[in-house]
């Protein structure tokens, strides 16, 4: 794909990037508006944009959402999904931020949030790096004792399936989940599950 020359090379090798990105690379806000109006770039949601046939992946709605809020971590049902450890394809993103922080907002993709606080959102930090960019996402270990955490929301059964499928299949060990469980207060609530499955 040719890239139009008023577009910096730092944007060019991402999939996607902000309004704020592109002004930090020298696009006033006027000049993006006159690239959209012309089709070198496209809109995809408010305040995030990506170039006409920019090279995508199966987890890009994780790099939009990631785009729109830095400092939130991908959680639950959609690092589930990530980790590969569920068939579920949930519609929205489901997204962990800070308890005080101001919850984002996107026309696409849909967005799940969840508040956490303390070590339960700080711990298990994962960063992946998909089509250029840096998205946060909750290692498998961490993503399991959430499940459990959330069990009334996800489902006791989804959390029972994701934790015997990530030992089983040698994804995860139980002893890396202990510490998670341990923050998250769900030990004592996954003892039994655990112990039918190591013992």
């Amino acid at each position: 794909m040719a890239i139009s020359p008023s577009i910096p090379r730092t944007l060019a090798r991402r999939s996607i990037f902000s309004a704020g990105e592109a002004a930090a690379a020298g696009i006033h806000p006027q000049a993006l508006a006159r690239l959209v109006d012309r089709g070198t770039v496209e809109r995809v949601s408010h305040g995030t944009y990506r170039l006409p046939g920019a090279e995508i992946t199966e987890h890009h709605s994780l790099v939009i959402a990631a785009s729109a809020a830095p400092k939130s971590v991908v959680c639950l049902l959609s690092a589930l999904r990530f980790h590969d450890v569920t068939t579920q394809n949930p519609s929205e993103i489901w997204l962990a931020i800070e308890r005080r922080s101001r919850a984002p907002k996107l026309d696409y993709p849909p967005l799940r949030v969840f508040r956490f606080s303390g070590r339960a959102f700080t711990r298990g930090v994962e960063h992946i790096t998909i089509e250029g960019r840096r998205v946060r996402i909750y290692s498998l270990a961490k993503t399991i004792a959430d499940l459990f955490k959330f069990r009334h929301k996800v489902g006791l059964d989804v959390a029972v399936e994701a934790l015997r499928e990530s030992i089983r299949s040698g994804k995860v060990k139980p002893g890396e989940i202990d510490p998670f469980a341990r923050i998250c207060r769900v030990r004592e609530v996954m003892r039994p599950y655990l112990e039918a499955l190591v013992g």
